[in-house]
């Protein structure tokens, strides 16, 4: 059988790393990023850049859309120049982003009325795992569409969760992800936090703790950039202030309450509107007061000036 057409929409640290996983495997691939030079820089080295989104989904079979929130979704199919207008019935628009799961679960219906088959794909793993095709997706949607997009599935990821067969259920664990992403990254910060006040040596502390029960894989990377002292953003601060705002959403809707999503969320809130929003999300660790935070490791060129 013939390769499907392939588009990405979204060159971002996981855009970028899908679209490399899927080029190493042979895949022809159409990219665009609102960022301008991202897509040329990406085709310099295979693959067609495009300028657009709808420029992007004409003749493709599956559509990628590897951007930060709906409202960027919404602006990728429906804004000007957008992709669903130019996608041809049958095709595959799969979702990465993680979303309000009723605002995916309506989504398929709107793509449904252009005759466009919908994936509920959010993503889970960081770049470094898209980039190695290491990442897990944890998907939704009607047969027909794994029918044409499953490989395409398969060939971004080592581990694709098909969890129904209705759009809403891959955002709904998505966002429990993140729940637990959210707390985990807060209480590492937390306890890192303590232990610099209480004088106890940093590295030292990091070393017990990865090696000892209290050890999760958000503190063993997050506070490896505290350590480091570098905010350079993998993932935002203010991508928490998101994400955690869709927990808080989808269970206030049934009543059910997430006193830890609350008080996580309330640390990386209070972190945005202190200044580092954009910065990596362990920055959540600068809202606690008396503490003398590592400084920057000094780079190579650092050292030599």
């Amino acid at each position: 059988m013939l390769q499907p057409t392939i588009g990405l929409i979204g060159l971002g640290a996981m855009g970028a790393g899908i679209a490399t996983t899927l080029r190493r495997q042979g895949h022809e691939l159409r990219v665009c990023d609102a960022q301008p030079g991202r897509a040329q820089d990406f085709a310099a080295e295979g693959g067609l850049a495009c300028a657009t989104p709808a420029e992007t989904a004409a003749g493709c079979d599956v559509l990628v859309s590897v951007v930060v929130n709906a409202e960027q979704t919404e602006a990728v199919l429906f804004g000007k120049h957008g992709a669903a207008a130019a996608m041809s019935p049958g095709s595959v628009f799969v979702m990465c982003s993680t979303v309000d799961p009723s605002w995916s679960t309506a989504l398929e219906a709107r793509l449904a009325e252009h005759g466009i088959l919908y994936l509920d794909a959010p993503i889970s793993g960081g770049a470094a795992r898209a980039a190695s095709g290491q990442m897990t997706m944890m998907t939704a949607g009607a047969p027909a569409a794994y029918e044409k997009a499953g490989g395409v599935l398969d060939a971004m990821a080592a581990k694709v969760y098909r969890l129904g067969d209705r759009a809403g259920a891959g955002s709904k664990v998505k966002i429990i992800n993140q729940l637990l992403a959210g707390v985990h990254i807060a209480a590492a910060a937390e306890a890192m936090a303590l232990g610099l006040r209480e004088g106890v040596d940093a590295a030292a502390l990091y070393e017990v703790i990865t090696h000892s029960a209290g050890n999760s894989w958000m503190f063993e990377n997050r506070m490896a950039h505290v350590l480091a002292g570098d905010y350079t953003p993998l993932s935002a601060v203010d991508i928490f202030v998101k994400d955690l705002g869709l927990v808080l959403d989808m269970a206030r809707a049934s009543k059910f309450p997430l006193p830890l999503s609350s008080t996580a969320h309330q640390m990386f809130m209070q972190a945005s509107s202190a200044g580092f929003a954009r910065e990596d999300d362990s920055a959540v660790i600068k809202i606690f007061p008396g503490i003398d935070l590592p400084a920057a490791r000094p780079t190579l060129t650092d050292a030599s000036s």
